[in-house]
């Protein structure tokens, strides 16, 4: 088998397996990203909520019933797995997406600065595509032998180090990954996942921050290109802020039938434990018609801690 990174660059990875439709992938098997076309390996699994705005919600069903607290209440959750994943560091140059995905904010007072993670994503049940190899290092990472260990009796034949658990469990708050947020305009899908990251406190205020990941998907047959914009920032101290500029992270992506998506990560921070998210990108298609593409709102809310810092597996 062949995985196709991009048109020029093909690289030998192993053998295609079937796809599960049901039950979760295992840690240690290796994958193909269906969307950006990256190897990875599966760390472990996250039950997210998704809350799709393209689903009807008669048939919107739940395993808990559950609905999105304060925003878009008529939207209901539905449970989904997710993958924490390894990317390997030979294809980080070639895809559309953030490579260093997951960020903390260090609790140290003296210190300002975020703590990132290189190569470490979150990827839907969907988009796995298994794959096995005879190899014995297979992914390049420099995590990858700290957090698992190669053993041929296991199918996949790559197992979980302690490593891994004790890394896990120390930074499950910064990790975790609860909701998901969808919406589609115009064939173009925006995905949204908020994480907590932390907070400042000072002798005045405290500053809560959170990262957030976006993910455009051009489902469409004619080329989009990202051009602006335009943020809604709510607070619950009661500041109403609005952000807007050109694309998004110094980019105006190009969204095409060959390389549909795009994926990017930025960073907020409120005066307030708590609060909303919503806006518009302003998009050109390649006929010259224009249009707003919704993205759909999201809580941003703060977490108990315990007051430790995320750790560095060593």
């Amino acid at each position: 088998m062949r995985s196709l990174i991009l048109f020029s660059r093909l690289a030998e990875v192993g053998r295609l397996d079937t796809p599960k439709m049901k039950g979760e992938y295992d840690t240690g098997q290796l994958f193909l990203h269906r969307v950006f076309g990256y190897r990875g390996v599966i760390l472990f699994p996250w039950l997210a909520r998704v809350y799709d705005r393209d689903v009807p919600a008669k048939k919107d069903s739940t395993d808990d019933g559950s609905t999105s607290s304060h925003v878009g209440k008529e939207v209901k959750g539905r449970t989904h797995t997710f993958y924490q994943v390894l990317i390997d560091s030979r294809d980080c140059p070639f895809i559309r997406a953030q490579t260093e995905a997951v960020t903390f904010l260090g609790t140290q007072e003296s210190s300002r600065s975020l703590y990132a993670i290189p190569g470490l994503d979150y990827v839907a049940h969907e988009d796995i595509l298994p794959y096995s190899t005879t190899e014995k290092h297979p992914l390049q990472h420099e995590l990858f032998d700290k957090f698992l260990a190669y053993c041929p009796e296991r199918d996949p034949p790559f197992g979980a180090q302690e490593t891994l658990r004790a890394w896990q469990k120390k930074n499950h708050p910064w990790l975790e990954l609860s909701d998901v947020h969808k919406e589609t305009t115009e064939n173009v899908r925006v995905t949204v996942i908020p994480f907590y990251m932390g907070f400042r406190e000072s002798q005045t205020t405290s500053v809560f921050w959170w990262r957030y990941c976006i993910r455009l998907e051009n489902l469409g047959e004619l080329t989009v290109q990202l051009r602006e914009r335009h943020w809604r920032i709510f607070s619950l101290s009661g500041t109403l802020e609005t952000v807007r500029g050109r694309g998004v992270v110094g980019q105006e992506p190009v969204l095409s039938k060959a390389l549909p998506a795009f994926q990017y990560s930025s960073h907020v921070s409120l005066q307030a434990p708590s609060g909303h998210m919503w806006g518009t990108f302003r998009m050109e298609r390649e006929d010259g018609y224009t249009f707003d593409c919704r993205i759909p709102p999201f809580s941003l809310e703060s977490k108990n801690e315990d007051g430790s810092s995320p750790s560095n597996p060593t």
